[in-house]
């Protein structure tokens, strides 16, 4: 049986403006671990910037979204290119648990990675709490979702394509799921 068959599946609301996905991820966890540590493999997938190894250090996160495919950025998303999140390391546990707060609407969010090796593979969980609203756990969980998706792409070998195509559906099912 295929393990990544599934890979993607909807997140799921766990609890009031909370978000979390699930994923298998092909490799083993160290190397998944530095997809999410390194900035130099971390901007292939999502953004670019220091980050602690320590609990309580810094993390700065720059997006280029416009260099993850081929596609164009649409013109609501245009003015965040180049943007950054500042944040905090909350726990630091390689490779086995990462946590660090994410601004959202003026107040601090948390997005946790939780990897697990299974056998050649490695599964990761990506739960994002604290959420201000409806409206930012829709962008939030659309955003993580089409992230992985690049993230599986380059850990597979291939090219990513349809950032943006990708990220505009999930938005429309997420909103779904989650406002209506």
């Amino acid at each position: 049986m295929n393990e990544h068959v599934g890979n993607d599946r909807l997140g799921v609301v766990t609890a009031p403006r909370t978000v979390r996905i699930e994923r298998i991820l092909p490799g083993p966890i160290e190397r998944v671990w530095a997809y999410l540590t390194e900035s130099d493999k971390r901007k292939k997938w999502l953004a670019q910037g220091p980050m602690a190894n320590y609990v309580g250090g810094d993390v700065k996160l720059t997006f280029y979204h416009s260099q993850l495919t081929d596609e164009t950025t649409p013109a609501e998303f245009k003015k965040l290119e180049g943007t950054s999140n500042e944040g905090k390391v909350l726990r630091y546990e390689p490779p086995h648990v990462l946590s660090i707060t994410w601004p959202d609407g003026g107040q601090d969010s948390e997005v946790t990675f939780e990897l697990e090796a299974k056998g050649p593979d490695t599964s990761l969980r990506v739960t994002h709490t604290r959420l201000a609203s409806a409206d930012s756990m829709v962008m939030v969980a659309s955003g993580w979702h089409t992230h992985l998706g690049v993230l599986i792409d380059h850990l597979n070998g291939d090219k990513p394509s349809g950032f943006w195509g990708n990220f505009e559906r999930l938005r429309k099912e997420y909103t779904q799921i989650i406002v209506e």
